[in-house]
């Protein structure tokens, strides 16, 4: 089983901000400076004149991290973006807070149809030594990409999440560049790479027509020149000059269970970006680079303020979280106190696969499933076990309003899993799969029976209590490990945990049933042990149509409403 990457690699890439800082004195702006208007100032800026960036052999080509960020000045550009249902489409809403005041502004419907970005708006034209153009072409922005401050006198950290989400059941999400933040407008592994070959070019960037006129931004294209080398299998490069940008992209890593990251897409080894562990992937290719000084510097100049520093690159990876230092005493306790909210997406991710060589002739129904939590409350679970015992006893914790913990009830077990690529605890009973025949009686079970709690995908952040920066995001840090004498799993309230169910055991066995039509079911809460607001929620169906024959069977995936993607 793995666990299937679902939110994207820009703020590539679910978390304590792993840090790159920039000493410089502070210069307060003039006492008699004008005030500054209400509503954000936009801006395309450069990093640099010139980058090198890398074409290794055998990769699709190159991508265009060309190093173009989008600042925000007197104010925070913040849009939310959700849906109702899986009936209704997308829709996003400007946020504008003028002096401790807060107002709406709805964009046009038609802006964006998904979570993963505003489409189409950065404009990139590249051309050669001979003034040839061989691209020309639009990239979306997410403006939760790697980003950084430009002003000494900007907040020292971004509330924004640091990522768009891509899982396809998303309900709401939130992005923003804080003010006097600059978000990398780069799309990583979501941009197509380019094949030309080794030598240098000029890159124009522009702000298309319909975002500076629906915020405001200036005509200011940047023009960067390009420097493109191929790097060899053995790490030398050709046709052009080395330099130190030159380092092969970090390589992907896997968690069995919790799914390989894309293939990564190169990043200059001076942005101090490491492999990424974000809300909704998992391992992620390394963050953007950093924004280079010679950017801030003019920034700061064009807004009259003095040279300053801070800087973090968007990459980060959660820490531990700490269970109780004791299991609890004193007679259980529910409060009257707000409860999680468990809610199951539709399965997503359905293929056919056989069974390989460990059980040659079989054929498997493989999908992906995600549990997440509407709140208002986290779903915190600590397990403890006694000296020598193999389970933990699970114990479920409860919260006022001021975080004080006032109640917990015992709800089960965990489990260590031994198996290469788990070692980790599974909590048991947290979720449910079966496949269900057209009347919605049970035709097949999933194995899978126990979870790792991770908050892997960011499912709606507009809900009540959102934690915009939630941590154990990747499982490294989640689950604890084979000595642990206690461990604490929580999903938190916005975030999901998506599993692929990919192994036979786990996937539907369907050899030996007809061909016809099926539904998935996601299953929150099966065994009903844990707490929450709401016990009529916790089950989804995903309607399937199973054909073909034996060694050859087919699957088509209906459109879930609105949502298109099987």
């Amino acid at each position: 089983m793995t666990r299937s990457p679902q939110a994207r690699s820009w703020r590539p890439v679910i978390a304590a901000a792993a840090a790159i800082t920039v000493t410089a004195g502070v210069v307060a702006a003039a006492p008699d400076a004008e005030p500054a208007p209400s509503t954000p100032k936009l801006s395309l800026i450069a990093a640099s004149a010139s980058v090198t960036l890398d074409s290794y052999k055998g990769s699709p080509g190159v991508y265009l991290d060309l190093g173009t960020y989008l600042t925000s000045e007197n104010g925070p550009l913040e849009l939310r973006v959700n849906r109702k249902s899986y009936k209704d489409p997308v829709v996003a809403t400007q946020i504008v807070r003028e002096g401790g005041k807060t107002r709406t502004r709805t964009l046009p419907k038609d802006l964006v149809t998904d979570f993963s970005g505003l489409p189409g708006f950065t404009r990139i034209t590249l051309t050669d030594k001979a003034g040839k153009t061989v691209l020309k072409r639009t990239e979306a922005f997410c403006p939760n990409n790697a980003s950084g401050r430009v002003r000494p006198d900007a907040p020292a950290t971004s509330k924004y999440p640091e990522s768009c989400p891509t899982n396809p059941f998303t309900l709401g999400s939130v992005w923003g560049v804080e003010k006097g933040w600059a978000s990398n407008t780069y799309a990583g592994t979501y941009s197509d790479a380019i094949d030309v070959p080794a030598g240098t070019y000029t890159a124009q960037v522009s702000v298309t027509k319909r975002y500076r006129e629906l915020f405001g931004i200036e005509n200011k294209p940047s023009t960067i020149k390009v420097t493109v080398r191929e790097i060899s299998p053995e790490g030398g490069g050709s046709g052009v000059a080395a330099s130190r940008h030159g380092s092969p992209a970090a390589g992907h890593s896997a968690h069995s269970g919790h799914g390989a990251m894309a293939p990564s897409a190169p990043a200059a080894p001076t942005s101090g970006a490491g492999p990424s562990y974000n809300v909704g992937h998992g391992p992620h290719t390394p963050a953007p680079p950093a924004l280079p000084w010679a950017a801030k510097k003019a920034h700061l100049k064009a807004a009259r303020v003095g040279d300053g520093g801070g800087q973090t690159d968007g990459s980060r990876k959660a820490p531990a979280l700490k269970p109780l230092s004791k299991r609890p005493t004193g007679k259980p306790v529910v409060p009257d106190v707000p409860m999680p909210d468990l809610r199951s997406l539709p399965a997503y991710g359905i293929t056919i696969s056989g069974g390989g060589s460990d059980v040659p002739g079989k054929d498997y129904l493989a999908f992906s499933a995600n549990v997440w939590n509407a709140g208002p409350a986290q779903l915190v679970v600590d397990g403890f076990r006694a000296p020598g015992k193999e389970l933990m006893d699970a114990y479920q914790y409860f919260y006022d309003a001021k975080g004080k913990q006032v109640g917990y009830t015992p709800t089960g077990t965990m489990e260590w899993d031994p198996r290469p690529g788990h070692e980790h605890w599974h909590f048991t009973d947290f979720a449910s799969y079966r496949l269900l025949k057209a009347d919605r009686k049970e035709a097949v079970r999933s194995g899978k029976e126990a979870f790792c709690l991770a908050n892997t995908d960011a499912v709606d952040y507009t809900v009540k209590n959102a934690n915009w920066h939630p941590y154990n995001t990747d499982l490294s840090t989640a689950c604890g490990q084979e000595n642990s004498i206690s461990v604490r799993e929580v999903l938190d309230v916005g975030s999901g945990d998506t599993y692929t169910q990919d192994l036979p055991g786990q996937s539907f066995d369907i050899t030996d049933l007809p061909n016809g039509t099926y539904y998935i079911q996601v299953l929150a809460n099966p065994e009903k042990r844990l707490k929450e607001t709401s016990l009529t929620n916790n089950s989804a169906l995903r309607k399937v149509v199973l054909g073909g024959r034996p060694g050859a069977r087919t699957v088509t995936v209906p459109a879930h409403h609105l949502v298109d993607a099987n």
